[in-house]
């Protein structure tokens, strides 16, 4: 299938200030993320409930789905589904912890914000009896630090960030971080970094060694030192045309999250730095104020059904963690883009992103200061 042009950030590339939405739910650790969602499931689901006397509303990123998703769910649930937008994850969060009653059931978010719902108790425990294709998510898909066992999110897309480069235009293939840091000769001025704060911070936390969810001042100051002596080396800050720069010349070297690195265009290829990377996933929960819950388990277990869930890697080539979908990819458009080639313990080779609670603002602070030091 033809991509589906998407001109928005990666939903897991605007998870960036979180702790202004719940500042006093951040996880620890990777270890302790999921710990409070061991609590008991708030309702007794009826597996032979009348899904045709339920509705499903939901809330997800444009393009994100397939536009025929309610008329297709409406034939096989029997269920009435209306689908709501939202253009970033902070204003998924606006609406989730407003207090008011949104009649939401299911919420597309990314990995750290699920995270954070579920601190808050906003989140209803899954009843994998009621999502009987949980079988069709790779084993590694239950490993996420954030919510290890899927207790209270179920991932949707994920990926990781790396650098995308012209094949024709670098002597050298990149293989480090420092690469992009302080680029050969030829690509001087013609790099491109993000702008997104966990992203921006990246490259340099990742060249000296540290976590992606660091909380140290002391390496956030270093990190920033490095941003700062990369800055005059770079063509500037870019989170959605480096690909346009990189087809046409502007740059030959970028960060880039793998989904919009253009490896279908000849001579741009995406590499992970060998000091790693992060992992972002998206992910579906369900509301614990939901008045269709079993609907709502019914929605996600109708997702990844192996030909809805490979909409997504077909359409906006993101990877899914679905192991029958993934397998029953068209051959060609997998051979065509090296990331969808990336295995899922490839993928567990980056940490997972956390939320961080009040040590976001860290890392606000940080993009301020590196955006505008002159």
């Amino acid at each position: 299938m033809p991509r589906t042009h998407i001109r928005r950030l990666p939903a897991a590339a605007l998870a960036a200030g979180l702790a202004l939405a719940i500042s006093a739910c951040g996880g620890e650790s990777p270890d302790t993320a999921a710990a409070p969602a061991a609590e008991a499931s708030s309702a007794q689901l009826d597996p032979n409930a009348d899904l045709s006397k339920q509705s499903v509303t939901v809330t997800v990123w444009d393009g994100y789905t397939p536009k025929e998703l309610a008329t297709e769910v409406k034939a096989k649930l029997k269920t009435d589904l209306k689908v709501t937008l939202h253009d970033t994850n902070e204003a998924a969060m606006a609406k989730l912890t407003s207090g008011a009653d949104t009649g939401l059931d299911v919420a597309f978010v990314s990995g750290q914000y699920a995270q954070a719902l579920n601190e808050a108790g906003l989140l209803e425990p899954l009843h994998p009896e009621l999502i009987p294709n949980l079988a069709n998510l790779y084993p590694e898909a239950k490993e996420l630090s954030y919510d290890k066992g899927n207790v209270f999110s179920v991932p949707y897309t994920w990926g990781t960030t790396g650098i995308c480069y012209r094949t024709d235009l670098v002597k050298n293939a990149p293989t480090s971080w420092n690469d992009l840091l302080d680029p050969p000769a030829e690509a001087l001025k013609k790099v491109t970094m993000m702008t997104t704060e966990r992203w921006l911070a990246l490259p340099a936390i990742k060249a000296l060694g540290y976590s992606v969810n660091t909380r140290s001042d002391d390496e956030i100051a270093k990190v920033k030192a490095k941003l700062l002596e990369a800055k005059p080396k770079l063509l500037g800050y870019d989170d959605t045309t480096f690909g346009d720069k990189l087809k046409s010349g502007e740059a030959v070297m970028v960060e880039a999250w793998d989904g919009w690195c253009p490896t279908t265009e000849k001579n741009i290829k995406f590499a992970v730095p060998k000091e790693g990377s992060d992992l972002w996933v998206d992910t579906m929960v369900v509301l614990k104020s939901s008045k269709n819950k079993e609907a709502a388990h019914a929605f996600i277990n109708y997702i990844l059904d192996p030909k809805v869930h490979g909409w997504a890697a077909e359409n906006i080539l993101y990877k899914v963690p679905n192991k029958a979908a993934m397998d029953a990819m068209d051959a060609k458009l997998k051979a065509a883009n090296a990331p969808l080639q990336m295995t899922p313990s490839d993928l567990l080779k980056g940490e997972s992103i956390i939320d961080l609670g009040e040590d976001s603002v860290k890392f606000t602070r940080l993009a301020t200061e590196v955006a505008t030091k002159q």
